[in-house]
């Protein structure tokens, strides 16, 4: 019994920083499923195989969106190949570069503003489109990167939540 409250109070706690790490950009969705394994080490009956496998694959499903939701808003907007991958780099270099010069917050706006950047960058300068449609292509890239960002941090949410059920029932 005293297993089952000491489970459920930890991984409410695991789940609740995991999807606030999601949030700011960090590998918060990781973090249930890592304490889940090594709660697994310990006591042995606590999770089943079904939640730490699906826990996993839907955390691989996480990290997917993350990486393709610039390129895909890139070429929703009617980008090319080099906006999406423009977008892509942007974003990875603009969390980079934002978290150094202001942490946390930059981040999250060097992701966004980053993806819209490098696909910017990308259609002007490899493609050579018109700026209206390098500009559409920004556009659509940045708010692509941030639903990108509000999906991972959901499914943070249910992954917290899976794993937090099933150490307590």
């Amino acid at each position: 019994m005293w297993i089952a409250i000491s489970a459920g109070l930890v991984f409410l706690l695991v789940g609740v920083a995991g999807v606030l790490l999601t949030a700011l950009t960090l590998a918060g969705l990781w973090l249930p499923i890592l304490c889940a394994i090594i709660w697994q080490v310990f006591f042995p009956e606590t999770f089943s195989l079904w939640t730490l496998g699906g826990c996993t694959l839907i955390c691989l499903g996480g990290e997917a969106v993350e990486l393709l939701g610039a390129a895909h808003g890139a070429k929703r907007s009617g980008g090319g190949r080099a906006a999406a991958w423009g977008a892509t780099i942007g974003s990875f270099l603009g969390a980079i570069l934002g978290s150094l010069v202001f942490p946390i917050v930059g981040t999250i706006l060097g992701a966004v503003v980053g993806a819209g950047v490098g696909a910017l960058s990308a259609e002007r300068g490899i493609a050579a489109k018109p700026w209206r449609q390098s500009l559409s292509s920004a556009t659509g890239a940045a708010k692509g990167r941030a639903l990108a960002l509000v999906v991972k941090t959901a499914i943070a949410g249910v992954v917290g939540l899976w794993v937090l059920i099933d150490a307590v029932f």
